[in-house]
């Protein structure tokens, strides 16, 4: 009995601590939810009137992480903060933690009332804030993950969003997946699991995300428009309209991608910059000239890539306004500074430089965007794209110095020259080697490089054809005569037509080239002010083929053809063109080095007796204290001013004649001529 009775009391002994315990924590735990609810209560009293993008946010987001770390709203202060701020990769990284921490406290604080917030019971002003929140932090995450290249992050946080099923999807749930899809479409599911295995199945994912976009904006129409009216279905399918667009635009269905470009300028939605793109890859260039300028002209928004700032400048390459171009590139730098898209304005402007004939200062341009971290945002242009137009750049640049040591020295095959030369064919060939490798393992040239005009593309149809070049003539000849046969696209017929006739040209089957170009040159309708580049390629290509046959008077027709329509390639084309040269003013020892150099350059100087039809070049000199300035003019045969009063300051001989006669051909440069350096410095 007693040890029975001590058992009991024992038991009942337990049981009293045991509820004295229950209740302790009870009270603690009431304690800890009151104290919560009141630090929650401050921190939503304190963020009143403070931004999350604020100077200010990010210390107040600090002091409420402090008062409660369980709370995302100091967690969401500290992302928003971070991610509003940076502009670079290492910025957009270290924005994700406290944003992805954001996310996550919020949906499970929140989770059961987002899963049915649109009621009469919880769609109040508190309530909806929150939904704000939500929707905030995710898109503000998901474009932090979308700037450092982690898609598979993106559709992780799309589909935490997705699983409340709301009835008006804010974030853009299936848009935002085929814009992943189509952005990654090079890729495949070796690199991220949610991909296909080619573009093509890719391609077809992001259209079935549009399309469903479209049944759930039909589903929830009746909600949708009890909620926030009549027009928020209209409004909603805005966004899918502007992928479809896109989308179809880059299978090459041009009519529905039209289709759906003329819904969102009928909705305002349309983004000029995109239907710019779309004209031009069917070869329409005053449109999308027009509709470029309409993006160009709205604010420039820093830290992120601005393409009509790239693309502007191609089209005015394209129209040969070189100089037009190196401006615009230039104003973009100067307006992007060092953040997103500097890179690529770069590069747009050593383009111009390119064709402007300022091989110097293209290398200096290339440099930088090389040795620059891009980022792409806001585009679907991709680093390996970047990569691939720097180093065809590169192959060019080194062409080009070929041709213009040539041009500078006619008599460069016995002279110190061939040692440059040399180096320089080194240089090119390691470049090639490079671009072509890039080249083979882009699974989507055809559609970037071959079809010569995409939206998507980052070179032009004559960077196309200068790469390839070097391919086989015969391949290459056949793939552009089946172009003929194929595409669709009306205005860029004669582009291919002018390809396979160079291809031809390559393979040495000259009287059929020769009768191809010659049938374009006569039948072929242009939009001679934006087709100038077209139009000089042509006539480059024909002076050739009359300069292996000796038809001189041809040759000397579409010389002169081609230094009226594009003066800055006549250097770099091989051709020995005539022309007149008169020189005025001072007359002592260095002018006359400096004629003598002039004339040393690969052009054919006429004498005052000779009466073919030839440009005219005049220069004056003159001389100031140390200083001299040359004043270099030239005229047509038609009598058309090719170069107006160009001015040059310079003090020694060195590199001048070169100078003064390349910009005789348009080249643009500086007023004051720094000579090359020296061997050695």
């Amino acid at each position: 009995m007693t040890d029975i009775g001590e058992h009991i009391n024992l038991k009942r002994t337990a049981l009293r601590l045991f509820f004295i315990i229950y209740y302790s924590l009870l009270i603690i735990n009431c304690s800890t939810a009151q104290d919560k609810a009141a630090q929650r209560y401050e921190i939503d009293a304190k963020r009143a009137g403070v931004n999350p993008t604020d100077k200010d946010a990010l210390p107040r987001g600090r002091e409420f992480i402090r008062l409660d770390s369980t709370y995302y709203v100091g967690w969401m202060y500290e992302g928003m903060f971070k991610s509003d701020r940076s502009a670079d990769y290492i910025g957009y990284k270290n924005a994700i933690p406290p944003l992805r921490r954001a996310y996550v406290l919020l949906q499970k604080d929140f989770g059961t009332l987002f899963s049915d917030l649109f009621t009469p019971a919880n769609l109040s002003p508190q309530n909806y804030a929150r939904f704000q929140d939500l929707n905030q932090i995710a898109s503000t995450l998901k474009e932090c993950y979308d700037n450092i290249e982690e898609p598979d992050s993106v559709l992780w946080v799309v589909n935490a969003y997705d699983k409340f099923k709301f009835p008006v999807d804010f974030l853009g749930v299936n848009t935002i997946k085929a814009w992943t899809y189509h952005r990654n479409r090079f890729l495949t599911s070796a690199k991220f699991s949610f991909l296909k295995d080619n573009v093509a199945d890719n391609e077809k994912m992001a259209f079935a995300y549009c399309y469903k976009d479209f049944s759930r904006i039909r589903n929830n129409a009746s909600a949708a428009q009890l909620l926030f009216g009549p027009n928020v279905s209209n409004v909603l399918r805005m966004s899918t309209y502007h992928y479809l667009a896109l989308l179809h635009c880059y299978v090459k269905n041009y009519d529905s991608s039209e289709y759906y470009y003329q819904k969102l300028v009928e909705g305002g939605r349309v983004s000029w910059n995109n239907y710019g793109g779309m004209q031009s890859e069917i070869g329409n260039f005053a449109n999308a000239t027009q509709y470029y300028q309409k993006d160009q002209n709205k604010s420039f928004i820093a830290g992120m890539l601005r393409e009509p700032y790239y693309y502007m400048p191609e089209l005015y390459v394209y129209a040969g306004r070189t100089k037009a171009a190196i401006t615009m590139a230039q104003n973009a730098i100067t307006q992007s500074s060092s953040t997103p898209g500097f890179g690529w304005y770069n590069i747009a402007l050593a383009r111009g430089y390119l064709y402007d004939g300022q091989l110097d200062s293209c290398e200096i341009a290339l440099n930088k965007a090389a040795n620059f971290k891009e980022l792409h945002i806001g585009t679907t242009l991709t680093q390996n794209q970047y990569l691939f137009t720097i180093n065809l750049f590169r192959v060019q640049l080194a062409d080009k110095k070929i041709d213009q040591v040539k041009f500078l020295n006619r008599g460069w095959w016995h002279s110190l020259d061939l040692y440059k030369l040399a180096q320089l064919k080194t240089e090119k060939m390691m470049a090639e080697y490079v671009v072509v490798n890039q080249l083979i393992f882009n699974p989507e040239r055809d559609r970037t490089v071959y079809d010569l005009f995409c939206g998507e593309a980052t070179t032009t149809y004559d960077e196309a054809g200068y790469l390839l070049r070097d391919f086989s003539p015969e391949y290459f000849t056949k793939k552009y005569e089946n172009y003929q046969k194929t595409d669709k696209r009306a205005n860029i017929q004669r582009y291919f037509k002018l390809f396979a006739a160079q291809f031809k040209l390559q393979a040495n089957k000259t009287k059929e080239a020769q009768a191809d170009l010659e049938a374009i040159n006569q039948s072929v309708l242009l939009d001679t002010s934006h087709e100038k580049l077209f139009v000089a390629r042509l006539y480059e290509s024909l002076a050739k083929i009359y300069d292996a046959n000796g038809d001189k008077n041809n040759l000397r027709q579409f010389s002169n053809s081609l230094f009226e329509e594009y003066p800055q390639l006549v250097p770099f084309s091989g051709l020995k063109m005539d022309m007149r040269l008169a020189t005025f003013g001072a007359d002592d020892p260095l002018t006359k080095a400096v004629i003598d150099d002039v004339k040393k350059c690969n052009i054919n100087w006429l004498g005052t007796e000779a009466t073919a039809p030839s440009p005219t070049a005049n220069i004056t000199f003159n001389k100031k204290g140390t200083a001299y300035e040359a004043v270099i003019t030239v005229t047509s045969p038609q009598g058309k001013t090719i170069v107006g009063n160009q001015r040059i300051i310079f003090k020694q001989k060195e590199g001048v004649g070169g100078e003064i006669t390349l910009r005789m051909f348009g080249k643009g440069g500086a007023l004051v001529f720094d000579p090359p350096p020296t061997k050695g410095h």
